[in-house]
């Protein structure tokens, strides 16, 4: 039985909830005090200690927990849960029946009503995302619920959660039957090896599959391209599969080499026509400035944060810096496809890395496409900070 708690939040922030906000800042609570035991239910009262709302007490980031009902008798039992996991699953039946693509997200944290918990389906495996141990408390309700509403073959978990907010390792099968892995998804046509039971990744980032398609479909033919921070080479199967003459992967993680190789030849390409190089990204521009390297189209997606023993990259700081990099090694009228998932900032603010970096360049460009999320990845529109991805494709015009 979880423990209710009171905490009393500033007006400003009570505003918001109100409003729909659904993250419970450190910041707007006046009590902290009271809390101890993360998974309680906590009661969000105003100064006048009249209900605002009913959460949950979670560290994660920013916030202290997550709001779930604004309304103060509904509880926080299997029945809530159900009903917010079955609605998501009803948002997704375009993709439950879609036989080219068998990998999506079917619950999107606070976007489909739980802040601090994804699901990801992956060809009848489910993979649980938990993102503090508050969320995590509260597990019992989440795979009860999968056992009543859906068919699986096997379902993994990954705690996402530890004293530093890392990754906790471990073993991730949770039940059902063990895959022997790595599985073969699709996705658009595209086929992926996926491991659920490798650690924090599982070989491909769904959040991207929107444009690995538009790289495909759009962008690829008789290219030579360049894919930076290429993790399993995903970006590069789909350029080789829309008709890239050759692609160049450069990921400095050891494991990118193997990885990259079992995506290629998972859907009949020759890697050995590919290059790959396990190299630092800012390594290797500087080998291709060296030896006058140029590329059609150059794809950007970096981690957020990355350190190396010779560099310290944040997006929030250096993307105009890696964006110049890229510039310099890119033909007039090739194109770059600029990503970044760092949720600290919005689209507006990196078009404003872009013009920097394109000004520093000496360069001009034109923006030929940018999303965000895809539709499977439900965020609430009112508050954009929760739609962190950001994606520009832009064209090098001199």
């Amino acid at each position: 039985m979880t423990k209710t708690i009171e905490l009393q939040v500033n007006a400003q922030n009570i505003a918001d909830i109100k409003k729909g906000y659904p993250l419970i800042l450190k910041e707007a609570v006046l009590n902290l005090d009271v809390l101890k035991e993360e998974g309680s239910i906590i009661h969000l009262i105003d100064r006048n200690r009249k209900f605002v709302a009913k959460g949950y007490y979670g560290v994660q980031n920013k916030g202290i927990g997550w709001v779930l009902t604004k309304n103060a008798d509904e509880p926080i039992d299997f029945n809530f849960f159900e009903s917010k996991i079955s609605r998501a699953i009803e948002r997704r039946a375009t993709f439950f029946e879609d036989e080219e693509t068998n990998a999506y997200r079917v619950f999107n944290g606070e976007g489909d009503g739980i802040g601090g918990l994804t699901i990801d389906y992956f060809d009848g495996f489910y993979m649980v995302s938990w993102y503090s141990e508050g969320i995590y408390k509260l597990k019992h309700h989440v795979y009860g619920v999968l056992d009543k509403l859906v068919t699986y073959k096997g379902i993994y978990e990954k705690k996402r959660f530890d004293t530093k907010g890392q990754y906790i390792d471990q073993d991730d099968f949770v039940q059902g039957a063990q895959g022997d892995f790595p599985i073969i998804v699709k996705e658009n046509g595209m086929n992926f090896a996926i491991d659920l039971n490798d650690g924090a990744m599982t070989g491909i980032f769904l959040d991207q599959r929107d444009v690995r398609e538009s790289i495909r479909d759009n962008y690829a033919e008789g290219k030579h391209v360049l894919n930076t921070f290429s993790y399993t080479g995903a970006f590069s199967v789909a350029a080789s599969l829309g008709g890239a003459v050759k692609t160049t992967n450069v990921d400095l993680a050891s494991r990118s080499l193997p990885k990259t190789i079992e995506q290629f030849s998972v859907n009949g390409i020759d890697y050995e026509q590919q290059e790959i190089r396990v190299m630092d990204v800012f390594d290797y521009f500087r080998y291709a400035k060296r030896h006058a390297l140029k590329f059609d189209l150059v794809i950007l997606d970096p981690p957020s944060f990355a350190r190396s023993k010779k560099y310290t990259f944040s997006t929030a700081k250096d993307y105009p810096a890696l964006l110049m990099d890229a510039i310099a090694i890119t033909e007039t009228n090739g194109i770059i496809v600029a990503s970044t998932n760092n949720a600290s900032f919005g689209m507006k603010k990196f078009k404003t890395f872009i013009e920097t970096a394109f000004n520093d360049a000496g360069s001009k460009y034109k923006i030929l496409e940018e999303s965000s999320l895809p539709k499977d990845f439900r965020t609430n529109r009112d508050f954009q900070e929760f739609n962190y991805l950001k994606v520009v494709i832009l064209q090098k015009t001199k």
